[in-house]
């Protein structure tokens, strides 16, 4: 004898079957990416409410890339819609290729905003969002210190020289070098020196800007680029990096050691090219070890080439 079957149960039945067809947007986030710019790889959460893209400091989604204005757009979201609103931005805001005042978003859509970001909104669930961070991490992180890779630095430090000739801005490089670092790994070992680098690098980024881009580029060592910041500007924050390295107590194994650092300047404009400002900056710096280390120097003419 068949059996009666509730209305109330087929209404369960079909609600289930509909799940198993039908991700559950309650259990994903609302995302950017960066496909391309100076931020490519990085992911963005766009939250429940008003999500500012923009270059000002206030901008939930801060992208310094040129062309971008401080408010640049707005992504309005309820927790189940996201509608993309330019905010009168200079530039203007493009949706899949066509300019938008107000577009309602679609997983997958991709927007454009200033010289050369693109954005894609899209749906994840923890584990793709996870995996993301993990490829933006591999892609443009030291895997060591976490700083940013040296092939995202020389992108970066063109991007930013470009930048500031256009807008005729002054932009500082500094290069850091750890002094006698190969004493470090003699007397310490190996993991002791890795220790060293992973800190110092710990303790530099957490004295930048989120605008600066602060480097690994080889060995032991890092590079800061600075936006916006003159001779003057990059020398006291040098000086604050001297003496915030000089005080580290580095303990490994039982035992404290002790680092410092020597730091050259550079400023642009001056040099003419990327090359041309890192062969400043390497020179001033080396100009510090010649001068007895645990010092700045700032760019003036290339000297003899030191033991590090």
């Amino acid at each position: 004898m068949a059996r009666a079957v509730d209305n109330r149960e087929i209404t369960q039945n079909t609600d289930l079957l509909s799940d198993r067809r039908t991700p559950q947007r309650r259990s994903e986030k609302s995302c950017l990416v960066v496909l391309a710019g100076s931020s490519f790889g990085e992911m963005f959460q766009v939250a429940v409410g008003r999500t500012v893209i923009g270059r000002g400091e206030g901008a939930a989604v801060r992208i310094l890339d040129d062309g971008i204005s401080r408010e640049h757009a707005v992504i309005e979201s309820d927790g189940n819609q996201a509608v993309l609103v330019d905010l009168k931005s200079t530039n203007g805001t493009f949706c899949n290729g066509l300019k938008i005042s107000r577009h309602q978003l679609a997983d997958g859509d991709k927007i454009a905003i200033g010289a050369n970001t693109i954005l894609k909104f899209t749906y994840q669930d923890e584990l793709e969002a996870h995996f993301q961070k993990q490829l933006y991490q591999s892609a443009l992180r030291d895997g060591l210190t976490n700083s940013f890779n040296r092939r995202y630095f020389l992108d970066r430090l063109n991007s930013e020289l470009k930048f500031a000739k256009r807008h005729q801005t002054s932009l500082a490089l500094l290069f850091l070098d750890v002094d006698h670092f190969k004493r470090v790994n003699d007397n310490y070992g190996h993991p002791a020196g890795d220790r060293v680098l992973a800190e110092i690098s710990a303790r530099i980024s957490g004295m930048l800007r989120n605008e600066d881009v602060f480097a690994r580029y080889g060995g032991e060592e890092f590079a800061v680029v600075c936006r916006g910041i003159d001779l003057a500007g990059a020398e006291a924050l040098a000086t604050r990096i001297l003496s915030a390295v000089r005080e580290m107590r580095i303990e490994h194994a039982g035992r404290t050691i002790l680092v410092t650092v020597s730091i050259g300047v550079a400023i642009a404009p001056g040099p003419s090219d990327v090359h041309a400002l890192i062969a400043a900056a390497d020179a001033a710096m080396y100009e510090a070890k010649r001068q007895g280390r645990d010092r700045i120097a700032s760019h003036k003419a290339p000297t003899q080439a030191v033991k590090r």
